[in-house]
């Protein structure tokens, strides 16, 4: 077994599901969204996007690609959250939290693609 792949595998599944944690709940809900799950769901992105720079293949690039997309809509998202409760003082409105996780959710059709890409890749090298 692969130690590398393993942890790689680990951050990339991790992200996803984090991301899907998020998400869950009611849209328009703030109570149902914690600022710290999102907080965690950027970090792990963010190692697993780190963690895909070293792959020179055309499966790595496209893997790169579906992160980079999710980092930058969990960015936005995590950005959207602080002008809210810090800059404009409008605090968590429904409209806020509806605009933060439709960026969430942006960034989970990411992470799926790329889990998706990364599973196929797997079963792929096994034939």
């Amino acid at each position: 077994m692969n130690f590398e792949k393993v942890i790689f595998g680990f951050f990339i599944v991790l992200s996803l599901t984090l991301n899907v944690g998020f998400v869950l709940g009611e849209y328009d809900n703030p109570a149902h969204h914690g600022v710290f799950e999102l907080f965690a769901v950027v970090v792990v992105n963010l190692i697993a996007t780190g963690l895909k720079l070293g792959d020179r293949s055309q499966i790595g690039a496209l893997l790169l690609a579906t992160s980079l997309v999710a980092d930058f809509e969990l960015l936005a998202a995590s950005l959207n959250w602080t002008y809210a409760v810090h800059v404009a003082g409008t605090g968590m409105t429904p409209d806020v939290i509806t605009n933060i996780i439709s960026l969430a959710v942006g960034a989970l059709v990411a992470n799926i693609i790329s889990v998706v890409i990364l599973v196929s890749e797997t079963l792929m090298s096994r034939l």
